[in-house]
């Protein structure tokens, strides 16, 4: 007898200002994610190789993104995973819709390299914080999403320096 596939959540990795910088610890982290978000300030197209490795990536160009390769990278983008809608964008500063009235379930950033997560209007804001190099005294992070029958939950990550 065979039946529908069991459930299973959907995991979906954060990551942001690499700078050029792709840790080890960040990389095996990610392994196994189903979907994967750069948030911006990639600092080298060889980065995104990588992460297309593990799986699926959207990415969007950050201020530091200048190279030629990054061109075609937008600097924002709606992306849509079974029912919940995702805003990402590099710099949270710049947002300039309503996003709770585009029903967006998340925005999701970068830029400030600090690790953040809060819930306004109805709308969950996440920056995975900076996995590249240290900035200040900021931790090393990334996060991720999970996504389970349309809900999701949020989880900061601190990495080994």
């Amino acid at each position: 007898m065979t039946g529908a596939p069991p459930h299973r959540p959907l995991r979906i990795g954060l990551i942001a200002d690499t700078h050029g910088l792709l840790r080890s610890a960040a990389l095996e982290r990610l392994q196994g994610c189903d979907h994967l978000i750069h948030a911006g300030d990639v600092g080298n197209p060889d980065i995104l190789a990588a992460l297309e490795r593990i799986a699926p990536v959207s990415v969007v160009r950050g201020n530091n993104d200048t190279g030629d390769w990054a061109q075609n990278l937008p600097e924002r983008l709606l992306v849509k995973i079974q029912r919940i809608t995702l805003y990402i964008l590099h710099d949270l500063k710049t947002l300039d819709i309503d996003p709770a009235a585009q029903g967006i379930s998340a925005v999701i950033s970068g830029h400030s390299h600090a690790p953040q997560q809060y819930e306004r209007d109805g709308v969950l804001y996440l920056n995975p914080g900076s996995a590249g190099p240290r900035r200040f005294k900021l931790p090393i992070s990334i996060a991720e999403l999970h996504l389970d029958n349309g809900r999701l939950q949020a989880e900061l990550i601190e990495l080994p320096a």
